[in-house]
């Protein structure tokens, strides 16, 4: 809704990753050159971990988006907890075996693994599999996904794993039980949040993406309180600067300050928490106005304005006036 406000041309600010909006931040920059330096390896596995909203996924997407399909057979598992059976399946399946028959053994399962694998490379196709929020992993599924990288063709191997997970999967790994497929890594990384610069860069960056032209205005401050209230993790990013947009939209304002940021990261708080906003409502009575009613209200004019911006159209077409 605030995106027809201020004619964007799309909402900049949503959770779900779209590697469009990829702002390549210093510690973006060195994850795709260690992705980059672990896949001209082609074995082993390449690791990067992140916080919660850290961006992981959008950067494995970027990366995923800009292999050659003609070059890649690229199978992405993002259900983790599962056994490590389970897991062993889920990429047989990612890889094109045929799992009709449930009764299959364990070893047979294998050998249309290795033969699927052979098939792809004889093919030209390198095989790479995804795992996403490798930190729900299973000591036996990490264990199963070891395994699978033995599966080797000619003397080199036939698949590659790239592993993608929260900052304990890091302490999973130190595990003495881990300690064959620690040897296997050839490159790790860890993803860390963006810096008080690199927040306004990438509000700036993802505004941009969606056509903003300065409106609505960002005060100075209200990038400095942004990068307080979220640490500059992006996806705490993207859930402030979103409510602030529909803030700025709702009060009819075109410049957002660091004040209206420190009333919406209040509001996103109390949504968490069941609780009021600690703040006074005297000293801000737009804030606690009912939230439906201004939406209701902005709908009116937004529509309103739609209407007459119609009859201007009619009237030119049929040369009135």
């Amino acid at each position: 809704m605030y995106e027809r406000h201020y004619g964007l041309s799309g909402p900049p600010f949503q959770l779900t990753p779209d590697n469009r909006f990829f702002y390549k931040s210093a510690g973006h920059a060195r994850a795709i050159a260690h992705l980059t330096f672990g896949l001209a390896q082609g074995e082993g596995f390449i690791i990067v971990t992140g916080e919660v909203g850290a961006g992981n996924t959008t950067l494995i997407e970027l990366l995923l988006s800009q292999l050659d399909r003609a070059a890649y057979v690229v199978a992405h598992v993002n259900t983790t907890q599962v056994s490590g059976d389970d897991l062993f399946r889920l990429a047989l399946a990612g890889f094109g075996v045929d799992l009709a028959d449930a009764g299959a053994s364990k070893a047979g399962l294998l050998l249309r693994l290795a033969e699927a694998l052979r098939e792809h490379r004889q093919n030209g196709r390198r095989c790479l599999l995804v795992v996403d929020e490798a930190q729900n992993l299973s000591l036996s599924a990490l264990e199963e996904l070891r395994m699978l990288s033995n599966i080797t063709e000619a003397g080199r191997a036939s698949l590659q794993t790239i592993l993608l997970g929260q900052p304990q999967f890091r302490t999973m790994l130190a595990s003495s039980d881990l300690d064959q497929l620690r040897q296997r890594v050839l490159a790790s990384f860890h993803l860390g949040p963006l810096s008080g610069d690199e927040t306004r860069g990438y509000i700036l960056h993802r505004l941009g993406t969606v056509g903003w032209h300065d409106r609505p205005h960002f005060e100075d401050a209200a990038f400095a309180a942004v990068h307080q209230h979220t640490g500059g993790v992006p996806r705490r990013i993207n859930r402030l600067c979103g409510r602030l947009l529909l803030y700025g939209a709702l009060e009819g304002t075109d410049t957002l300050t660091a004040a209206m940021v420190e009333a919406t990261a209040g509001e996103l708080a109390a949504d968490l928490t069941g609780t009021t906003p600690g703040h006074d409502p005297a000293a801000d009575p737009a804030v606690e106005r009912d939230l439906t009613s201004r939406v209701a209200a902005l709908e009116a004019k937004l529509a309103q304005r739609d209407r007459v911006f119609q009859r201007l159209l009619d009237v030119l077409g049929s040369g009135e006036g």
